[in-house]
């Protein structure tokens, strides 16, 4: 079917919250271009928000769930388990830095993970509050969509959120908030809102992702460690989208040398096969009782393959070293970028979790989230998908596969600096 037709049906059958804005329908994708039903050829940048950092349908991936399929396709990990639940949590068991011997659980989403990481945390600790950070995103269930730092879009229009999550300041210096500051203000959200003998947690992402690719100091993250220890609550890191690679670690924490209480994978985790992970400390992840965790889907064989196969690419080809280049690469165009265009600023990465400011005013640093939308609209009808995020919708993020070739990233930065020209 064509493009119109698919759209069509679109309008026609999709709710319209969960219907795309996108016009282009994907037929096919390899690595970082993906060709839509009219066979009109796109760069992606986007890597379906951070779920391809080994690309489009990976060859070893595909050939891992072909011949899955071959043998079990489903049968519940609860009613009869199978081998591949178990060596996925093995190998997890043995890279994710929590402490002490690590066990996991697996689901479907980043969401699912969250969810049942607060299930565990509460259970471990036997209290019900839990902290989470300004500008965080964990997911759109509801006591994810509670855990969000940002209303719009994802609370807008569904009532009242659930409680005891409580809210603490992210530091980000660029947009006025100190690493000092956001210390002080989460050791007064524990004063006046939430008790430390009730809280059971405090989960946060080592970078932010929607909210804006802000990584968090090492510093920072030592305090957070210090003040769950000092308090007994347990330190639960989102790795979502920042795990698996995208930031030259396979998880950002590995960055700072903290070693959290559990993690929260998913994303990159499987080459967009539906799994995700909550890892933890054993005493911790064994809190809750029988039949406690699970779902009828969760660790899947397909996605479980595909995860196992996934982890054998990242040593097999260096994805470690092709993302701490990638992110050379592109913070080396950034540069060049930020002193050419008065509207870009603040550029940043970690590996090749890569981000820039757009600004009306880079004195004021007054955000510019207008021309962040009308540059990801430009450079789409020019045939690269791009995406933006932040507090204030006017970060332009990078998420293009780690194994994206040196021409076809060149190829789609040039897109984006004569869109730039052209819309300033």
């Amino acid at each position: 079917m064509s493009n119109a037709e698919l759209n069509e049906l679109k309008q026609k059958y999709v709710a319209a919250g969960a219907a795309s804005p996108a016009t282009a329908f994907a037929d096919r994708a390899e690595n970082a271009e993906i060709w839509d039903a009219d066979g009109n050829r796109f760069i992606d940048f986007a890597g379906g928000i951070g779920v391809l950092n080994i690309g489009h349908r990976h060859p070893k991936v595909v050939a891992a769930v072909k011949a899955q399929l071959d043998k079990v396709m489903h049968t519940c990990q609860t009613v009869m388990p199978y081998e591949g639940y178990v060596k996925v949590a093995e190998k997890l068991s043995h890279i994710v830095p929590v402490r002490g011997h690590a066990k996991v659980m697996l689901a479907n989403s980043g969401a699912e993970a969250l969810e049942n990481a607060v299930k565990i945390a509460r259970a471990a600790t036997g209290r019900s509050n839990v902290i989470c950070f300004d500008g965080g995103y964990h997911g759109r269930t509801f006591y994810t969509m509670a855990m969000n730092g940002k209303v719009a879009p994802y609370q807008t229009d569904f009532g009242p959120m659930p409680g005891t999550v409580f809210r603490a300041p992210y530091p980000v210096p660029y947009h006025g908030v100190s690493e000092d500051e956001a210390i002080r203000g989460l050791k007064m959200t524990l004063k006046t809102d939430a008790n430390p003998k009730d809280t059971a947690a405090i989960i946060l992402e080592p970078v932010l992702g929607e909210g804006g690719f802000y990584p968090a100091p090492t510093s920072f993250l030592k305090k957070i460690r210090e003040i769950c220890d000092e308090h007994g609550m347990l330190m639960i890191v989102d790795e979502v989208q920042s795990g698996f690679g995208r930031t030259g670690k396979m998880f950002a924490i590995e960055h700072s040398g903290v070693e959290p209480d559990m993690m929260t994978m998913a994303k990159s985790m499987a080459d967009g096969m539906p799994i995700s992970a909550i890892v933890g400390t054993d005493k911790v992840m064994d809190a809750s009782g029988p039949n406690s965790l699970g779902g009828t889907y969760t660790g899947s064989p397909t996605a479980c393959a595909a995860a196992l196969a996934v982890m054998e690419v990242f040593e097999e080809e260096n994805i470690l070293a092709k993302s701490q280049a990638l992110g050379e690469k592109l913070a080396a165009r950034f540069g060049e970028w930020q002193n050419k265009f008065e509207c870009i600023d603040h550029v940043r990465n970690m590996g090749a979790m890569a981000a820039f400011e757009l600004v009306s005013n880079k004195t004021d640093r007054t955000p510019n989230p207008e021309l962040a939308a009308a540059l990801c609209k430009k450079a789409r009808e020019e045939g690269l998908i791009l995406l933006s995020c932040g507090m204030y919708g006017n970060t332009i993020r990078f998420l293009m596969p780690v194994t994206i070739e040196d021409s076809v990233l060149n190829e789609g930065l040039d897109i984006i600096e004569s869109c730039l020209e052209s819309l300033i």
